[in-house]
């Protein structure tokens, strides 16, 4: 089996809805819109699929509890997504059309999935 390569692309968060909107405008498909803490930070990958079936991925960094724009007026299931980017990292999406107001997904806690803030980050403990 042929594994093809599915290029990560860094761009900032400004251009995210023109870049966005170059994908749509190619004819290509929102596959998903993924959100991980890596080193403290929160990597927000939105993955394309084009027309003939190649991989592209775009990637915003932001930081615990940053302001991001919805992607919805470009790709309007987007909201599915950015519901959840909400509700388990803690992120505000600016702009999305179907916005559950932090009642997608009911937990126990708070932005469960959500990267530690400074002032929330456990101090060290100094060894003797």
């Amino acid at each position: 089996m042929r594994r093809e390569a599915q290029p990560i692309e860094a761009i900032e968060v400004p251009d995210l809805l023109a870049r966005v909107g170059e994908r749509k405008a190619a004819g290509d498909r929102l596959i998903a819109i993924s959100c991980a803490v890596v080193e403290g930070v929160n990597e927000i990958t939105y993955s394309f699929e084009d027309r003939d079936h190649a991989f592209t991925n775009l990637r915003i960094t932001v930081p615990p509890g940053a302001t991001i724009p919805s992607t919805t007026p470009v790709y309007w299931g987007a909201f599915v997504y950015e519901n959840e980017i909400h509700d388990l990292y803690g992120l505000t999406v600016t702009g999305i059309n179907v916005d559950y107001g932090g009642h997608f997904y009911m937990t126990k806690v708070p932005f469960p999935f959500a990267a530690p803030t400074p002032a929330a980050a456990p101090a060290k403990e100094e060894k003797e």
